[in-house]
């Protein structure tokens, strides 16, 4: 495993094992690429890079106004430096928004898509939830450890203090100016891409309990995308990716097969 940083001064992760077509992760706002942990362990006999995207982790963010492009911009630098040409892109959350907002641009490089807790459309009563989040983390200049109570359920917190800390750990970290760059990107995004440039197969997934990224909004996505399937996983909020490593493991393996 090669910890690195490019040009453009983004910290990656990069464990080279094997020929085969690598596999990227692209984390969620507020947290880095240690929470693809479990993704990383489990395709260790495969090349994969995960990195930290603007203004989160080791990255920095050097400008005021962003918006998707910027994101693309920074993982196709990424590519380029690190001789890859085509990839698998797994996308969590908003990094599930930068690989919708890469595929429309290059979606040449991808031989996969899978998008993992993708927001879709929210009505006016889900809106209403995340710009009141959003104007209170404005307003306090700190982030809640009550989003972890979103994204996992009571029951594994309970049994995996370790995890909730660690996460805890990561969102206490931020640069609050650069999350709230972001974040407000999160918020007020307006499901405007061009989907029909999406033209590479996509798994589209979800937790069975995220409220967030609902399977609503979930099978809805999939609707607009050719060439796409569902998967709901089993008990799952928001990080399934970790609570749920399993499943989403799993998933993500059989889908890469397939597409090889």
């Amino acid at each position: 495993m090669i910890n690195g940083t490019d040009s453009s001064k983004t910290f990656y992760l990069l464990n080279q094992t094997d020929k085969k077509i690598p596999i990227v992760f692209i984390h969620g706002v507020g947290l880095t690429h240690e929470i693809w942990q479990p993704q990383l362990e489990y395709f260790k006999d495969r090349t994969t890079i995960s990195y930290d995207i603007l203004g989160h982790g080791k990255t920095p963010l050097n400008k005021s106004n962003i918006n998707f492009d910027d994101f693309s911009e920074q993982l196709n630098n990424l590519l380029n430096e690190l001789n890859f040409d085509k990839i698998h892109l797994i996308g969590f959350s908003i990094g599930s928004l930068i690989a919708r907002n890469f595929a429309t641009r290059y979606n040449n490089r991808l031989k996969s898509l899978t998008l993992l807790g993708s927001i879709f459309k929210r009505n006016e009563e889900q809106q209403k939830i995340v710009n009141d989040r959003f104007n209170l983390a404005k307003k306090n200049l700190k982030l809640s450890r009550q989003a972890l109570k979103r994204w996992f359920t009571d029951k594994y917190l309970e049994k995996n203090p370790n995890t909730y800390e660690k996460i805890s750990s990561i969102l206490e970290k931020n640069n609050m100016e650069n999350f709230l760059r972001v974040y407000k990107l999160f918020v007020y995004h307006k499901n405007d891409e061009n989907f029909q440039n999406i033209k590479v197969n996509t798994l589209v997934m979800t937790g069975e309990n995220d409220v967030g990224s609902t399977v609503d909004m979930s099978k809805k996505l999939s609707e607009v995308i050719n060439n796409s399937q569902l998967k709901v996983i089993k008990d799952g909020k928001h990080l399934c990716g970790i609570e749920c490593a399993d499943d989403v493991n799993m998933a993500i393996k059989n889908f890469i097969e397939q597409n090889e």
